[in-house]
């Protein structure tokens, strides 16, 4: 039965990343996407989130994560799932939603070296750029976090169109960060961009994601 439940939610998964990014979460759509983070089946999951992280590896820049309204709703289903709450229905994750129904993010994750004598995260810009006409979609606007202390991975990503992240207090030295470029869904098309970050005009990473195999 677990084999055929787990063959069913892997054939889910491949059929919606053939279909692309989704523009519209119909109720059948959320369920899906529900079904996925309330899944008991680890290797569904992380299967799952695989595409949307891109590892970048040129510091102090680690990765990018993007997330989707579509991945959006896997996370709160995954969050509220681990702390005991299986009941969301597909209205409640649409209100939980709410104007991030609209945006895509892309979050660069930075480790800064342990002596830098930053005071807060450098005015990193980000784009999205279409590599065969080098033409540049703007943000409509960029976020940046400080992170203080390591960094924890496998916690829920912050969630800015949510609200503002709790931060710590001050006296601890800044290690890192995350950079929440916000783009709206109306401007973007369903095939590959370059994320480029970038300081006052100087390209200072780059990675490649095909938002077609995303949903």
């Amino acid at each position: 039965m677990a084999r055929t439940v787990l063959f069913l939610l892997a054939a889910q998964l491949l059929t919606g990343a053939a279909a692309g990014l989704e523009t519209t979460l119909t109720p059948r759509v959320l369920q899906e996407a529900l079904n996925i983070g309330q899944s008991r089946i680890e290797s569904v999951r992380v299967r799952f989130h695989q595409p949307y992280r891109l590892q970048i590896g040129r510091p102090p820049f680690d990765y990018v994560d993007v997330v989707t309204p579509f991945r959006r709703v896997v996370l709160t289903a995954e969050e509220r799932t681990n702390l005991g709450m299986r009941g969301f229905t597909t209205a409640e994750a649409a209100a939980a939603l709410g104007d991030a129904a609209a945006v895509v993010e892309t979050r660069v994750e930075m480790t800064f070296h342990p002596q830098n004598v930053f005071i807060g995260v450098p005015g990193y810009d980000v784009a999205l750029v279409t590599p065969s006409t080098a033409a540049r979609v703007m943000p409509q606007s960029v976020e940046r976090i400080p992170r203080f202390g390591p960094r924890i991975d496998g916690r829920a990503l912050p969630a800015p169109a949510g609200g503002p992240p709790n931060l710590p207090g001050g006296g601890q030295p800044l290690t890192g960060g995350t950079l929440v470029a916000t783009f709206t869904l109306g401007t973007l098309d369903a095939g590959g961009y370059d994320v480029v970050v970038s300081e006052m005009g100087k390209e200072l990473a780059r990675v490649r994601v095909n938002l077609a195999g995303l949903r």
